[in-house]
């Protein structure tokens, strides 16, 4: 199979970290998590959920620790699931404590609402005491009362000044297993966060657009803020924040990853958007393979082009590839060598059972 040649991108080399059984930084793969938007407390559901993101290819996890009953509920969430458990902490930092000896695998805790330094000295003693690594998540939209004050409003530098004081914070108590975001709703705003901290230090950065909005917007906003910043190498976790299934997150952030080439997963489909030259209902045609194929988690290229235009050239790029010709006549490629001529009606049917012999001959 021809390859056209591209350009890869260089990640930035960071600290590696440790959540959990799942490494951050460095050298490691770029994880992809999302969060739980069920009651922590309803612990059957809390787990159900995990566990559909697991399978859905989630890294990591993020669970709400608003209370005392929650991070008690993270004791039983965590014997019955296998990804890493982000305890997501606001306002009290004895949620953190009281998370890390409960079995999270890292706290994520906001600098501009957690508290004072001693507290979140407290907080460094019991992810040491209990083997937990740290976010230090800062957000546009809970800046500290102080860095509001000086900078007026939400800011690149007001941000990343709340992370580097933390920073050294850390530092000053031995602490580095951590890894920073500094999250804003406006994609530039974030951009120029994230680039103005990757310049000032290498530890592992957890890249998103938070509050994004719903599915396809956020997905849209999401896709510009943490693409532009993964093609300049910075990232090393992402995160899709939507206003949508939790799956959805998991989704859409190995789609930024696959259109990289930074990470593969699954039966990646390149299509046309069909217009009058297709020989065979694209659209249609795609949205079905998507639903049949959705279980695969091998990573395969599938081209499915309405006409003859661009099919050959697409179908050279990827392992099977389908081209519409005329008289019902559509040409089948396999690894970029014409196959056979199929008939629409046996498109759906000749791709899914291709598809699941690439799979097998993949893993066996």
């Amino acid at each position: 199979m021809n390859i056209r040649p591209h350009r890869k991108i260089v990640r930035k080399k960071t600290r590696k970290i440790t959540v959990g059984n799942v490494t951050v930084g460095g050298d490691s793969k770029i994880s992809v998590q999302s969060m739980t938007n069920t009651l922590t407390t309803e612990v059957k559901n809390t787990i159900n959920q995990i566990n559909q993101l697991e399978e859905a290819g989630a890294d990591i996890v993020r669970v709400s620790c608003p209370d005392t009953s929650s991070t008690k509920a993270l004791k039983e969430i965590k014997k019955n699931t296998n990804l890493p458990i982000v305890a997501d902490v606001h306002f009290h930092y004895q949620r953190a404590i009281e998370a890390a000896k409960n079995g999270a695998a890292c706290l994520r805790i906001n600098p501009g609402n957690i508290g004072s330094k001693d507290r979140v000295i407290d907080v460094l003693k019991a992810a040491k005491d209990f083997n937990c690594s740290v976010r230090i998540g800062v957000n546009a939209g809970s800046l500290d009362k102080t860095i509001l004050e000086k900078y007026k409003e939400p800011c690149p530098d007001a941000l990343v000044e709340s992370a580097m004081y933390n920073v050294k914070l850390f530092e000053d108590n031995q602490f580095h297993n951590f890894k920073i975001s500094v999250k804003s709703s406006d994609v530039l705003l974030s951009i120029k966060s994230y680039e103005k901290l990757s310049n000032l230090c290498d530890y592992p950065l957890h890249l998103g657009i938070t509050e994004a909005g719903g599915l396809q917007s956020g997905s849209i906003k999401s896709s510009i803020g943490i693409g532009h910043l993964l093609m300049k190498g910075i990232g090393d976790t992402i995160r899709v924040s939507l206003s949508a299934d939790p799956i959805e997150e998991i989704k859409t952030g190995f789609d930024i990853l696959k259109s990289l080439d930074l990470r593969a997963r699954g039966v990646q489909i390149i299509s046309c958007p069909s217009c009058a030259r297709q020989a065979f209902p694209v659209i249609e045609t795609v949205k079905i393979l998507e639903n049949k194929l959705a279980h695969i988690k091998t990573p395969i290229k599938l081209s499915i082009i309405g006409c003859v235009v661009n099919g050959p050239g697409e179908a050279s790029q990827t392992e099977i590839g389908l081209t519409g010709g005329g008289n019902d006549s559509n040409l089948l490629y396999l690894s970029g060598v014409p196959h056979k001529k199929i008939p629409n009606k046996n498109i759906i049917n000749q791709i899914v059972e291709l598809v699941e012999q690439k799979v097998k001959e993949i893993n066996n």
